[in-house]
């Protein structure tokens, strides 16, 4: 395997990790198996706890992670606004802190209460946002690292559609805290842009989609292999909740009803095409185009299905390559006359 010299940023000083590289939180694919797979390729794994069913089965979840790895870890705790009545976020924070968790992503609504708690009970936090401004809110509740999540993103992009070269190059200029590039990213050279543009490493998750120990079937990940950027959707805009989703027969069916109805279209006109639950059935039986996935632009630049220690590996070197060769040839030593 490559030997990288490993990158120090105040992120792996501030996680305790080798790399700057985080898997994020993600719904279905975020398990104890994966999320040990890149912790032990010293990046930080990181499952969602929303995935294990239940706080009690969410407590069992850490502790077969704990089996899994010596090395540190994440718990994701997602906040949506839910159709009926929402799941038991306080018991899943409890759960979070009583089994002993050090490091915790937050996303999605407000995260003041939740972080407030993990803070007193001396978690580290990491809040997902999708802009600046709440990313300056998340600051101010003594978040510890903010993810940045540019519209390149698998999942939830926002409304605001701000892409990655810009929303990185305005968090230097506006945060205080660390922060990671998250969204669009699966290469070396996009860490060490990351890093160039401000960053303190980079979150990665539809890259650690296509690897050998994630749980999708084969099909879904053949599908990313052979896909380009442009191999997305983003659905359900209408209705002020984007979620960029691969293009597949289901996605194009979605998109198509939504461009047919204007400003008549509701949720309830395709909500039998993307119910979790058809989408897990389609994943049971490994049809790529059975339900909806969540995949990212990244799609365009992943060729091949590794193992986690592979990309991450692979990633470090690229980076380190970038910044010694490339970048360090660039600059060019005038003589003093």
């Amino acid at each position: 395997l490559l030997h990288a010299m490993p990158l120090k940023t105040r992120v792996t000083e501030l996680l305790g990790v080798e790399h700057p590289i985080i898997m994020g939180g993600m719904t279905g694919v975020g398990t104890p198996e994966l999320a040990a797979a890149v912790s032990n390729a010293g990046g930080l794994g990181i499952i969602a706890i929303h995935n294990a069913g239940s706080p009690e089965e969410g407590r069992k979840w850490i502790r077969r992670l704990k089996l899994l790895t010596n090395k540190p870890f994440g718990v994701n705790l997602t906040i949506l606004p839910s159709m009926g009545p929402p799941p038991p976020y306080k018991e899943y924070a409890l759960a979070i802190i009583e089994e002993g968790v050090k490091i915790v992503e937050t996303a999605g609504s407000s995260p003041k209460t939740f972080v407030q708690l993990f803070k007193k009970a001396g978690l580290i936090t990491i809040h997902k946002c999708v802009s600046i401004r709440h990313a300056l809110s998340a600051e101010r509740y003594g978040v510890d690292i903010i993810s940045l999540d540019g519209f390149e993103c698998a999942g939830h992009p926002g409304e605001e559609d701000i892409g990655n070269f810009v929303l990185q190059a305005k968090g230097a200029m506006a945060l205080s805290k660390p922060y990671v590039c998250s969204g669009g990213v699966g290469t070396g050279k996009q860490l060490a842009a990351a890093l160039a543009l401000g960053a303190d490493g980079v979150n990665c998750g539809t890259r650690f989609c296509a690897t050998k120990e994630c749980n999708w079937p084969d099909s879904f990940k053949q599908r990313m292999v052979e896909s380009s950027e442009t191999d997305t959707v983003m659905m359900l805009r209408r209705l002020q909740n984007t979620c960029r989703v691969f293009r597949n027969k289901v996605a194009e069916e979605v998109e198509e009803i939504e461009l047919e109805k204007g400003a008549n279209f509701e949720f309830s006109d395709v909500s039998h095409l993307v119910t979790g639950k058809r989408g897990r059935e389609a994943e049971k039986k490994g049809d790529a185009d059975g339900g909806i996935w969540s995949a990212g632009q990244v799609v365009g630049v992943i060729d091949s299905i590794p193992t986690c220690e592979e990309v991450i590996r692979g990633m470090v070197k690229e980076a380190e390559t970038t910044i010694r060769s490339r970048l360090t040839s660039l600059v060019v030593h005038q003589s003093k006359l």
